[in-house]
C-alpha cells in the first residue's frame, strides 16, 4: 500500500477557497475496507438508514439504485430539496480509491435562495487493514454564506454525522455477514 493519500478532484468554479463555504471531514478506521463502505455510499437509498439528515431519495429517468456517472437524483438534506447530477463515479479497486461526486442545487437560478454545491467523496484502503473516507463540499450562493457564518458549522457537524453513521452501518453489515 502507498503511504500517500489521494485527494479530491475539483471542477472549475468549485475549488475550495473560491466559494462561499467549504466543509472537509475525514475518518480513518481499522477493520473495514473500501469494499465494506462503498455499497452504503454508492446507493443513496441507504443514506437515510444511517444518516438522519437525508431523506426522500429518488432517481430520475428510471436510473438507480446505484449511482453512476451522469445520473440525476434528488434528496433532502439540511432543509434543502436538492436536485443532483452525479459527475464522478469510480468504484474502488486494488490500488485505486473509490471516487464519488455530484453537483447539487436548490432554488431558482439568479435568486437569493439559489445554492450550488460540489460534494465529493474519496474511499481508499490504507495499510494495516484501514479505510479512509474523505468527504468535502464546496458551496456557492447566499445560503452557502449563511451556512459558513453559522456557529457551530452545520456542514462540518452534519458531514461528521454522515461519516460516523456510514462507518457504523458498514461495521454492522460486516458483522451480520460473518
Amino acid at each position: 500500500m502507498s503511504m500517500t493519500m489521494n485527494a479530491i478532484i475539483w471542477p472549475e468554479g468549485y475549488v475550495p477557497g473560491f466559494t462561499e463555504n467549504f466543509a472537509s471531514n475525514e475518518i480513518i478506521v481499522a477493520g473495514l475496507s473500501a469494499a465494506d463502505v462503498w455499497p452504503l455510499l454508492a446507493q443513496p437509498a441507504h443514506w437515510p438508514t444511517y444518516y438522519a439528515n437525508s431523506a426522500n431519495v429518488r432517481f430520475h429517468d428510471g436510473k438507480g439504485p446505484q449511482l453512476a456517472d451522469g445520473d440525476r437524483f434528488y434528496f433532502e438534506t439540511f432543509g434543502f430539496p436538492v436536485e443532483a447530477l452525479c459527475n464522478e463515479y469510480v468504484a474502488p479497486a486494488a490500488g485505486q480509491p473509490g471516487r464519488l461526486a455530484w453537483h447539487g442545487w436548490a432554488g431558482e437560478v439568479g435568486t437569493a435562495e439559489r445554492l450550488d454545491v460540489h460534494h465529493a467523496w474519496l474511499v481508499e484502503d490504507l495499510d494495516g487493514g484501514r479505510v479512509r473516507v474523505l468527504t468535502q463540499e464546496t458551496q456557492k450562493g447566499e445560503p452557502a454564506a449563511a451556512l459558513h457564518a453559522a456557529k457551530p458549522n452545520p456542514m462540518i457537524n452534519g458531514h461528521q454525522d454522515w461519516l460516523d453513521g456510514l462507518v457504523a452501518a458498514a461495521r454492522a453489515a460486516k458483522k451480520g455477514a460473518q
